[in-house]
Formats: structure tokens, sequence, C-alpha cells
């Protein structure tokens, strides 16, 4: 099989473009060509507003390259991660007039939300899902900026207007049931939705006596960090972090964390096969936490807010433990609890290696991307 991947990079690396790289890996060792249609948001910084604004609405530039590529390669099929700002939605349109299906990983509600995560003061917002998102616009909810959140929802209402999902998108993969609800809502097509979880190949950790508590992830305030820092304060267990982001330095100044900064992969893992427990305690409804299944890989159970797609992941008191969000008091026990029952930790440990080899290796996501790729191409491009 020939597939063309299309991914706009961010400026600061995070486990989307991971999870783009490990799937274009998977898909070369298993024998498929892959050509990778890449942009870089690194080069923003050097265009004017005009054209960044123009390319975020519809980038002439990534269509007439799409085009090409799809000449010149000839992909059985095109599978779009993220195409915001510079590739732009044009890309699906230039890949279905090529006579290519399209398959669309939805990482985040960019699509449904100018914020991309459905939060507005650190709590859940749906207010745009399914209706014109002015709301996300005159609250500036992309990164503070009126205007910038308004070219954003410019763009969302120009291609819901033009039914760019609707008619060039053959299927959409969401990476949980929390996704796919919120954009069959918004008025996506709910057929051509397929539950796909991100994937790690790791092998089986050895059995052995396990310490102390991890936090690994972007140091940013979707992420609970607050709430973690506070649960140490009270409980007195100290956590090493894993991370950078926009948090550092007040996180830095907690006493009950250890920061160690962005660590490579395999270091990571080091440290999830000997930790007795990861804490995640997002506020926001994630995509696909990596860090929970790179743990459950490590033999690692979970310490996690109890959101929707966490939830799907970790089963409270089988492969970890559960808290409300944002509850550092409720959290502070669970540390607590699972600094005392340092035996009933490694057996959920090991349950969720069990889970891990039934649902989230490379095997069974290569057979799903496979059966998803087949079901699109028996489709054929869309000419509606």
């Amino acid at each position: 099989m020939k597939i063309l991947v299309a991914h706009n990079a961010y400026q600061q690396r995070g486990g989307e473009d991971s999870v783009v790289d490990d799937e274009v890996a998977l898909l070369r060792a298993r024998g498929a060509e892959v050509e990778l249609f890449h942009a870089s948001n690194d080069g923003i910084g050097g265009m004017g507003r005009l054209d960044l604004l123009g390319r975020t609405l519809w980038s002439h530039p990534a269509a007439t390259e799409m085009r090409r590529l799809c000449e010149r390669f000839r992909p059985d099929v095109v599978h779009v991660h993220n195409s915001f700002p510079l590739l732009s939605p044009s890309i699906h349109w230039a890949a279905q007039e090529a006579g290519v299906p399209v398959v669309q990983t939805l990482h985040n509600f960019r699509l449904v939300c100018p914020q991309a995560m459905l939060l507005r003061e650190g709590q859940v917002c749906e207010d745009c899902v399914g209706r014109v998102p002015w709301r996300g616009a005159v609250r500036g909810c992309y990164r503070g900026s009126v205007a910038q959140s308004s070219v954003l929802a410019g763009m969302l209402m120009l291609h819901r207007a033009k039914g760019t999902w609707q008619r060039r998108v053959n299927r959409f993969i969401v990476l949980n049931e929390a996704y796919r609800s919120r954009f069959v809502a918004a008025g996506f097509p709910a057929e051509r939705f397929v539950v796909k979880q991100n994937f790690v190949d790791l092998p089986e950790p050895r059995d052995t006596s396990r310490a102390g508590v991890l936090a690994v992830g972007r140091l940013s305030e979707e992420k609970g960090w607050p709430t973690i820092a506070q649960a140490s304060a009270l409980s007195g267990v100290p956590i090493d972090v894993v991370g950078r982001g926009p948090l550092e330095e007040v996180l830095r100044a907690s006493a009950g964390l250890t920061l160690h900064g962005s660590l490579p992969p395999q270091e990571v893992y080091t440290r999830m096969r000997a930790a007795s427990v990861q804490v995640a305690a997002s506020v926001c409804i994630e995509g696909g936490p990596r860090t929970l299944i790179e743990g459950m890989a490590c033999g690692l159970p979970a310490i996690c807010s109890a959101m929707e797609p966490m939830m799907e992941i970790v089963q409270d008191g089988v492969t970890g433990l559960a808290f409300p969000p944002g509850d550092a008091q409720a959290l502070a026990q669970r540390l607590t609890w699972a600094q005392e029952h340092p035996e009933a930790m490694l057996t959920m440990g090991r349950a969720a290696r069990r889970v891990y080899e039934a649902r989230y290796t490379a095997d069974r996501n290569h057979a799903q991307l496979m059966s998803i790729y087949q079901s699109a191409i028996e489709e054929g491009p869309r000419r509606d």
C-alpha cells in the first residue's frame, strides 16, 4: 500500500508529533510505502499576517503541492493528521480531486473549537460544539487573542459552509469515545468515525520492586499541574516530574516536586519501569494520553483524574486509581494510599501490562490502520 501522510508540525514538539513519527515508522516497517507531506510552524515568524491568514483559511501552495505529490507518488490513500495552519483543509479537496481517498485523524477539537481543547478558565467548555463559534472568537480563546481566535472561527465556518468534513473525508480516526460523541454532536457524519487509540512498542518489564511517584507531560494548566503540586504538599509524597512548559518556573518552587526537564524516551521508560505509580491530573478532555499507555506497557499503574478519555484507559481499582478532576485533597489521599499499599500497586501494574498487550500494541494498531485505509480505498474518492 502507498500512503501519503500529511502533517503540520508544532513549534513545541508534543505527543501528536510523536504519534505521526511512530505511525510512519510502523507502516514502513510492515512493508508500506510512505511519503510525508510535512510543514512546520517554525517558519511562521517570518510570514506576514495577511499571508498567514490566507493560508489558514485556504492554502493554495499546500493544495498545489498535494496535487503534485498525488500525481508523482500516486498514493492509495492520504492520511491527514494536523493541517493547521500552513496546510489548511485545502489539501483535503486537492487529494479528493486527484482521485485519492482521505483519512483524517482528529487529535484535538480544533475543528469544533478555536482553542482546540474545549477548555476555558480551567473548566470544560462546549459552547462552540455544533454552533457558530463566535463565543470562542470574542472571548479570545486561542492564545488570548480576539484577532487570532476570529481567524480560526472563520476557518471553521468557511469549511463548514463548504462541507469539507462531510464531502472530502472518507474516514475520521478519533482516539476515544468521548471525542467521537462531541464531533457527532457537532454535525460530523457518525458512520465515518473509527476509534483507534495510540500505541507504543515496548517489551515486558522485569517484575521487580518499585518505588517513587512519577508524572510526565507538558507543564501547562490543562494538565492539572497545580493540583499535582498541591497534592504532593498535602500528602508529603514527593513526585518526580519529566517535561517542560509554561509552568516550569512555578512548579520548580514547589517543595514536593523534583523537575528533570525533558528526557529521551528510553530514559523516561527506564523511570517508568522503576516507579510505583504515575500521576496524570488533566482537567481537559484529553485526546490520547500517550503517557498512560506508555506507563501501562512498562507495568506502571496510574492515579488519574476521572475524565472520560482517561477512564477509557485506566480502570479504577484494577489498573490504577481515579480522583475527581482538580481535587487536590482526593489526589493526596490516593497518593498516600498508594505509598501504604505497594503490593496492591504491583498487582495493578501487572494488570495494566495485560491491558496494554490486549489493546495498545504495534500489531493491533497496524491491523486497525490497514482496515481503516482499506475501507476508505474501497469507498473511493468522494465526488459529492
